[in-house]
């Protein structure tokens, strides 16, 4: 465009003007003492509708853009033809028709994806809404992340929304940042300390990192932290008009206390505190409510606290305007597309009586009746550490004899360093509180700091506290009958040395189960293959809980499939120390076509629980870990 650079006027409400290498439109002109008082709005795509007030005469580039010769070329080359003018009209209308009724949508036509009529509900709900309080509460499978997609996409579109920030766990960031990048165009930065580092580079170290970028991923646990909470804090102010909060998996910010006032833990802390400053907010979590109604009325309350409020029952008619809960079974009935899940329990039975899986269980509840004499006449809080200590060595046995083996060996340790009289290590005080003792319940899952340790790392921390119960409800050294627990430890690490390397009677189903619908040739670790050596098209997946499991899994099926076709690439393993790049690689290939990926067993832990999509050509899934339930 032709220009001409004028200097001799003032510029005028409309002008078009260049200031700060930025063009500009002239909303207000004003005299002052020192020149022309002028207020503009930025034009250019980067920064449009940026505010910006300036003395004119001040400026050192100031220009103000005459475009009058342009006016005359208007028609030089031709117009469009009527039918080609009419779309262009008519996409107009459209647009703004949408953009002010709430029962015409835009987001489902501009998106890469094929949408399912149960899946336009919740955009449903969220336009009629002045401000988006919605929580998504869908079964698992049924498209959340589509949904809040599409929620988030239209209100781009209506000018509503003009920041979004996902918070999910750490394991979902990567799958969050491409479905949202591919299904619908929306690109988003995931704000970690490599993103910080990079714009400090770039900007400066005083930069807040949350102005730098419109849309932003972050995991759950840096909200808990300063470094991350207080610039957020800061960049949102009281409440940030046009920003829109996507908290994935909810549930986790709801107090776990069943009380009547429910105890916050530091996420509950850290989303109640953040939540209220955005103006709009999606929750979304396919298990809502823990069984405790004033922590689902807690959670609520930071969705929307204008209709919910902590410790007061929830009303039905609140509620169906702020969630949606669809169950699988429910749109199978009506609409259908979905396979039927079926849960079935596999009894190990035949077992010999001497069976190390038996006799361990037996020699157990031994040893737990005989321990419960050092706790005769202690606090109640001893005595649930005791059961703790003893709950514990018993999950760990119903999950592998090798995982069992480990802990007792800890245990079996530091008793005879009570029965000798040891002094206790100095560090082991600190510990000293059922609650400071969760990961002899195996309670540590994949947003935990401590999912990302290696296995070292993790195993030397369940050691620590094994250790710290076994001292902590040591109890009366006197009521105790030592030389039984002595037999009792010693017949049972026995035992388990001596069956730890061999399979158990779940392994050798799982290499039964697998001889006959994937590969002949697998076999017994302790025998050779026969038949064919390719294998089927079926995939499986194995949960275990623990990582001494996994592991042990790991070893008997690597030996088992063994002199098959392409043995090494058919297991990988998903868990905690797994990098997010090695994630999503084994995504990938366990989506792939069987023809296309060798890949045929997923061995996961707690890391695979949440959000990942296993099931493109995988209808097979086995917990390996005997349910637990102290009932």
């Amino acid at each position: 465009m032709s220009t001409s650079i004028e200097t001799a006027r003032t510029p005028q409400v409309g002008d078009v003007v260049r200031l700060r290498t930025r063009t500009y439109l002239v909303e207000g002109a004003e005299p002052s003492p020192s020149g022309c008082y002028v207020r503009l709005a930025c034009l250019d795509d980067d920064a449009q509708g940026q505010e910006v007030e300036a003395i004119w005469e001040l400026e050192i580039d100031r220009e103000i853009l005459n475009d009058e010769e342009q006016w005359r070329k208007i028609g030089e080359k031709g117009f469009d033809s009527p039918k080609l003018f009419s779309a262009y009209v008519h996409t107009l209308r459209w647009q703004c028709v949408t953009a002010t009724n709430p029962n015409l949508f835009q987001a489902p036509f501009r998106a890469g994806i094929r949408v399912d009529a149960y899946q336009l509900e919740p955009l449903r709900k969220a336009l009629r809404l002045p401000r988006v309080n919605i929580f998504i509460a869908d079964d698992v499978g049924l498209g959340k992340t589509i949904e809040a997609g599409l929620i988030a996409s239209e209100l781009l579109l209506r000018r509503r929304i003009k920041e979004i920030v996902v918070a999910c766990p750490p394991a979902m960031l990567y799958q969050w940042k491409e479905e949202l990048e591919q299904r619908f165009g929306l690109t988003f930065e995931i704000l970690d300390r490599d993103y910080i580092t990079r714009i400090r580079e770039q900007r400066g170290y005083g930069v807040n990192p949350w102005t730098t970028f419109p849309r932003f991923l972050v995991s759950h646990r840096l909200l808990i932290d300063e470094m991350y909470a207080a610039p957020l804090r800061d960049w949102l102010d009281n409440l940030r008009p046009g920003s829109l909060l996507i908290l994935d998996e909810a549930h986790h910010a709801a107090p776990s206390s069943g009380s009547k006032y429910a105890i916050d833990s530091r996420i509950t802390r850290a989303i109640r505190d953040i939540a209220p400053r955005f103006e709009h907010r999606l929750f979304l979590s396919a298990t809502p409510h823990n069984g405790h109604s004033n922590s689902f009325s807690a959670l609520l309350n930071i969705l929307d606290p204008q209709r919910f409020q902590p410790g007061i029952k929830v009303l039905k008619s609140n509620l169906d305007d702020a969630m949606v809960r669809r169950l699988k079974e429910d749109i199978r009935e009506i609409a259908g597309g979905f396979p039927k899940r079926n849960v079935q329990q596999i009894d190990i039975d035949g077992l010999p009586e001497d069976a190390p899986e038996l006799e361990l269980a037996k020699l157990l509840d031994q040893y737990r009746n005989t321990r419960q004499l050092r706790l005769e006449g202690q606090s109640k809080k001893k005595q649930a550490e005791g059961a703790l200590l003893i709950s514990g060595l018993q999950q760990r046995m119903l999950s592998s004899i090798e995982a069992f083996s480990r802990t007792l060996k800890v245990h079996r340790r530091t008793m005879e360093k009570i029965w000798a009289k040891e002094t206790p290590e100095p560090a082991k005080e600190k510990i000293s509180s059922v609650a400071q003792l969760e990961l002899l319940a195996g309670e540590i899952d994949a947003d935990d700091d401590r999912a990302e340790l290696t296995e070292e790392e993790l195993a030397k921390l369940e050691d620590y506290q094994f250790e710290a119960s076994t001292e902590a409800t040591a109890g009366d050294d006197t009521k105790a009958d030592k030389p039984a627990e002595m037999k009792l430890l010693d017949r049972m690490q026995s035992i388990a040395e001596q069956a730890r390397i061999h399979p158990d009677g779940r392994v050798r189903f799982l290499i039964q189960w697998m001889q006959k619908h994937m590969c002949p040739a697998i076999h017994l670790p302790d025998e050779k293959g026969k038949g064919d050596t390719n294998w089927t098209d079926e995939r499986m997946i194995i949960f275990t809980e623990y990582e001494d499991t996994k592991r042990y899994l790991v070893n008997m099926l690597r030996s088992a499939v063994s002199g098959t076709e392409f043995d090494e690439f058919r297991i990988e393993v998903f868990h905690g120390p797994t990098t997010p790049e090695k994630r999503d690689q084994i995504k990938k290939a366990f989506n792939k076509p069987p023809k296309e990926h060798p890949i045929r067993i997923l061995i996961a832990t707690d890391a695979a629980r949440e959000g990942l999509n296993l099931q493109a050509h995988c209808r097979y899934l086995f917990h390996f870990d005997v349910p637990w339930n102290l009932v």
